[in-house]
């Protein structure tokens, strides 16, 4: 069975939140989100639109948080998921009320 183009970015996203998750503190991400926005570049993950760079720092900061708080990389990945599913559910159907 082949794997889409979208399938492959997918997991290549969480490959790159999980390296960024295990080697920097939050405050480190933090750092690298604030220098990218600042400078265009940062140290933590380099190569591609501020855009994308902003989005997986962002989420590998949230794993590492709870990472942090004792919850293990994979429980904590599968948080992030759910947290992205709720937040994409909440976006559909708005604007429908008037």
């Amino acid at each position: 069975m082949e794997r889409s183009i979208g399938e492959d970015r997918v997991a290549l996203n969480i490959k790159e939140i999980k390296e960024i998750a295990e080697k920097f503190t939050p405050e480190q991400i933090e750092g690298c989100i604030h220098q990218q926005i600042r400078t265009g570049s940062n140290v933590c993950l380099d190569s591609r639109p501020t855009e994308e760079i902003v989005n997986e720092l962002s989420k590998a900061e949230f794993v590492r948080k709870l990472m942090q708080r004792g919850v293990s990389l994979p429980e904590a990945l599968r948080e992030l998921a759910k947290q992205i599913r709720l937040m994409q559910a909440g976006f559909e159907g708005n604007g429908e009320e008037e």
